[in-house]
């Protein structure tokens, strides 16, 4: 049986293959196209899902599709006969919902043959349906709670559920227009980061700033029962609609805040303006209250259902900071996050609905890893080597992972490409960049020399899963980079590149099971420092992670990266073989 799940048409469009019940390949259309958070049709991401497996259109038994534009059709219409929104922003949602239909014959055209000859069985799920599917189908408990809260999908942005088994019961719903994940994007673009995604930075940002403005906060976002309120006065997406546009499939969202959170908050900030205190502040406070939110929503939930184990989905649940605070501030005691937590996790979700609850089939596939994506051979490799005329010294395995360990005790960064790539937004030792952890300048180097990015943009430790709790206040597992967790205070000198400000990390366990290579590098320089940890980054440059050998070593040549290793092969910039003219970072494309 094999099943094909898409997310088309939302911000990190993908794709996703399960066969006979198992995760086989899952990847981003932003990696194969190069533009960020693309939105449109996942169209290489499927044809690669199948050729990956070898498998042809007709080997397709099912399509899942991770949206359903007929979904709480009641709701919707109730809205519009209470709230009267524009013709204008009605006129918007018909057409980007237009964009979604004859997926059928958009998915046949993707692989080059007529729809007759297609037989799949198309199945559009309900946007938190797939969410709570990634979330629950796929993690290690057999009974949860599940909180699903992101933005907006098929008009809810909350959605919390008792799972057992391969169903759940719905226990709340938010429905548009209030949304936690439109607060939070709405201020994003008023501090002034006005690209699709840009949220992170803001949660980068906070730990600068001191919660100056909580009580305007608390009175823009409210719990109600054990959901929540906007006040919707400081937004206008209830009567306008939220303006987005796709520029060749990378989204592009309009402000929709109202003149009255500028009368709280002061003017909204210029991109091209300095960031000041005052911005730090609204920062921490939107964190702040995001958070009390959020930690309602789960107290609440644990109370409604009394269990210990909680699964958090949507792209709320990016938000590692608040992650990191579950299990010290309610009553759970584990805690899952899949990898592709966001919109891009909903083409796998809606691939085990369709397979757990729509087939009735038992689970069988626990997601301990986000490995499933591309990966190169040692022929592209030497090939795109090559091409580019920069030579490379191959190494033996133990050897590959000395001379890295090296070079990071050498002051150096180095790119590290090795076996499938990750899934999500988070590199996690296979398409990453690295470096020493333990130098004081690292950070500023790497975000300004070679990431070209905010100085405030902190990096994450990837420590051995065997020593967290030596360095981190709470001990549990973080595969994906869920979790922000504060780090021992006699360990703030010690890892001072990968210490935020506030003294926390966003830390990645790394498991020899699921990684051993990694692994083995990460505790290879365990043995030379007495340090468990790397500096681990993502390997591109102000563009989606790098998929293949060729875009790899172009951004090594872009950057003042010192080396990087591809596979068995290490590129060294300073190796006395190494041409004159690629020492020095060089700005023209290659």
């Amino acid at each position: 049986m094999n099943i094909i799940g898409i997310n088309a048409y939302h911000g990190d469009a993908s794709a996703a293959l399960v066969v006979d019940g198992q995760l086989v390949a899952a990847v981003e259309e932003e990696r194969f196209n190069r533009i960020k958070h693309w939105a449109g049709f996942p169209a290489e991401s499927i044809r690669w899902c199948l050729e990956k497996e070898n498998l042809k259109p007709r080997d397709i038994d099912h399509v899942a599709i991770s949206f359903n534009p007929k979904a709480n059709m009641l709701k919707r219409v109730g809205f519009v006969a209470r709230h009267w929104p524009s013709p204008s922003a009605i006129m918007d949602r018909l057409k980007r919902q237009g964009k979604t239909l004859g997926l059928e014959d958009q998915f046949a055209r993707a692989l080059g043959i007529d729809r007759s000859d297609f037989k799949a069985q198309f199945h559009r799920i309900e946007h938190h349906q797939t969410h709570v599917a990634a979330g629950f189908l796929i993690s290690p408990f057999d009974e949860a709670a599940v909180l699903s809260v992101d933005g907006m999908g098929d008009f809810t942005s909350v959605l919390t559920a008792q799972a057992q088994g391969t169903n759940w019961r719905e226990l709340d719903r938010v429905y548009f227009p209030h949304s936690l994940g439109f607060l939070y994007s709405a201020v994003t673009m008023y501090l002034g980061f006005p690209h699709y995604g840009d949220e992170y930075k803001v949660m980068g940002l906070a730990p600068y700033g001191e919660p100056e403005f909580i009580d305007v906060f608390r009175k823009i976002i409210f719990p109600k029962g054990d959901t929540f309120e906007l006040n919707l006065d400081y937004f206008t997406h209830h009567k306008r609609g939220i303006r987005m546009a796709w520029n060749e499939g990378s989204p592009k969202v309009e402000p929709f805040h109202s003149s009255l959170l500028e009368k709280e908050l002061g003017p909204m900030r210029d991109s091209k303006d300095e960031s000041t205190s005052r911005h730090d502040n609204i920062a921490k406070s939107l964190q702040v209250v995001t958070e009390e939110i959020v930690l309602h929503l789960l107290q609440c939930l644990q109370r409604s259902t009394g269990l210990k184990n909680v699964c958090l989905t949507g792209g709320v649940a990016m938000n590692s900071v608040a992650n990191g605070k579950v299990t010290s501030n309610t009553e759970f005691d584990q805690v899952y996050v899949p990898a592709g937590a966001a919109d891009n996790g909903t083409s796998f979700g809606a691939a085990f609905y369709v397979w757990n609850t729509l087939l009735g089939r038992s689970r069988g596939f626990v997601q301990d890893h986000a490995y499933w994506g591309c990966e190169a051979t040692d022929e592209e490799i030497v090939a795109a080597s090559e091409e580019i005329g920069v030579p490379s010294q191959f190494l033996s395995q133990q050897e590959l992972i000395d001379n890295t360990t090296d070079l990071l005790l050498d002051g150096k960064v180095v790119g590290w490409f090795q076996g499938p790539m990750e899934f999500g937004a988070r590199a996690l030792g296979n398409r990453s960049l690295l470096a020493d952890p333990r130098r004081t300048d690292m950070r500023d180097i790497i975000n300004l020399r070679i990431k070209f990015r905010e100085k405030f943009r902190p990096f994450a430790p990837s420590i051995l899963e065997e020593y967290v709790s030596d360095w981190f206040e709470i001990d549990e597992p973080t595969p994906y980079m869920e979790k922000v967790f504060p780090v021992r205070a006699e360990k703030h000198s010690v890892i001072p590149a990968v210490t935020h400000v506030d003294g926390s990390g966003r830390l990645q366990t790394v498991s020899q099971k699921t990684n051993p290579l990694y692994h083995a590098l990460i505790k290879n320089f365990y043995d030379k420092t007495g340090v468990p940890i790397v500096l681990n980054t993502s390997l591109n440059e102000n563009e989606p992670i790098v998929r293949t050998p060729i875009e790899a070593i172009r951004c090594f040549l872009r950057t003042d990266m010192d080396a990087i290793v591809i596979g068995g092969h290490l590129f060294n910039r300073h190796a006395p073989e190494f041409p004159e003219k690629f020492r020095s970072r060089i700005h023209e494309a290659v």
